[in-house]
């Protein structure tokens, strides 16, 4: 086979940028300290290795460029006039398959396989003829495909410019984008602003996909805020907090729930009646499901409760979600008492002189009922 194919290849030659194709460039990530050291290479010692390209079909003095996108783009950069290329006598399609056969020196991420199976197919090969070629089975090419038809084009140009790890967009944007091709788009963008790790994208990814449509939104709108407060809320958390996941999820709701009480002051005059319904609505569905948790807990702790346990006591909670800074930071927020709910969270954050407030005694696991003629929970 090797023989048969070296008969078929040409000789280097000369060639001129403006005789080039550069439509397959697109399948290879761009590795930005990789260029730098070969720019410093071509810059010393000029050209060693030529490009490879095959003729074009329709234009006998025009070549589609396979392998060297790099060279040719550092080439130009240097004021070269010709680039040094070997010509193989094959069709796009066996010189694409060639090329990647050939390659040793570095092992292709998932999505440059998903991008080179979208140009054959293209071109087109079948779905059994790809799987062969690759030595792979066609569920295993229809699946590389999907991983790049999903992903919206904006993201991929972001992954081809080295701005976001591919393995990471691999394991987090694609997803993502299958929930939300819009969401996925602005979370590519702030990774590549802000040249978060591959743990940060997977945090935030993780926090976008349990979260709420309120964590959603802060996870999308200012990820290094959220990341900061994960932190401290880990940093603040004690030793041995029993059990740390819960502990730190009701922190995050106290601090999303001061948070909204705080742009409800700022926003509550200029709310129309419908975007009103939808805050209540909003407000209702919280309650419920905090309620809910609530006589989860008390049910564990009534089941395992002791005499002399610190039950009958809305003073005796010293730690978690009504420590004195959380306190400070939304005085309406008890953590405690008449007037504070059962998770130290309070009541909800009232709204102004409206009557649409709800508050409800600590002592009382299923205290939060709705009142008679007002909207209930969303579906």
């Amino acid at each position: 086979m090797g023989e048969i194919v070296s008969l078929r290849l040409g000789f280097p030659m000369d060639l001129e940028f403006h005789q080039l194709e550069m439509g397959y460039e697109g399948l290879r990530l761009r590795r930005p300290e990789r260029e730098r050291r070969l720019l410093a290479s071509l810059a010393d010692k000029g050209q060693q290795v030529p490009i490879v390209v095959v003729r074009l079909a329709e234009d006998e003095g025009r070549y589609q460029v396979i392998d060297g996108y790099s060279r040719v783009r550092l080439l130009k950069r240097l004021g070269v006039d010709t680039v040094r290329a070997t010509v193989w006598d094959l069709s796009e399609a066996e010189a694409l398959l060639l090329d990647r056969s050939l390659r040793t020196v570095e092992r292709e991420t998932a999505i440059e396989q998903g991008w080179l199976l979208q140009v054959l197919r293209n071109l087109p090969l079948s779905y059994e003829e790809m799987a062969s070629r690759f030595d792979r089975s066609v569920s295993w090419v229809s699946q590389r495909l999907s991983l790049v038809d999903d992903l919206p084009r904006r993201v991929q140009e972001l992954i081809r410019a080295g701005r976001i790890p591919a393995q990471a967009a691999m394991k987090y944007l694609v997803p993502m984008a299958r929930g939300s091709r819009e969401d996925c788009e602005a979370f590519a963008l702030s990774i590549a602003q802000h040249h978060f790790t591959s743990r940060e994208i997977g945090d935030l990814y993780k926090a976008w996909r349990d979260g709420s449509g309120d964590v959603r939104r802060w996870v999308l709108e200012n990820p290094e805020l959220f990341l900061r407060a994960q932190r401290e809320l880990e940093e603040a958390s004690p030793p041995h907090p029993p059990p740390r996941e819960v502990i730190r999820d009701l922190e995050l709701v106290g601090r999303l729930a001061r948070r909204a009480e705080r742009k409800w002051k700022e926003a509550a005059r200029g709310v129309s009646e419908t975007e009103r319904e939808e805050v209540l609505r909003c407000l209702d569905q919280a309650l419920v499901d905090l309620d809910r948790l609530s006589r989860r807990i008390h049910s564990e702790e009534e089941r395992h409760a002791e005499p002399g346990h610190a039950d009958g006591d809305p003073d005796a909670l010293k730690e978690g979600c009504g420590h004195a800074s959380d306190r400070e930071d939304a005085p309406g927020l008890s953590s405690g008492g008449p007037a504070g709910g059962p998770v130290g969270l309070g009541g909800a954050a009232p709204l102004p002189a409206t009557g649409e407030s709800r508050a409800a005694p600590s002592r009382d696991p299923g205290a939060l009922r709705h009142l008679p003629g007002e909207p209930g929970p969303g579906p």
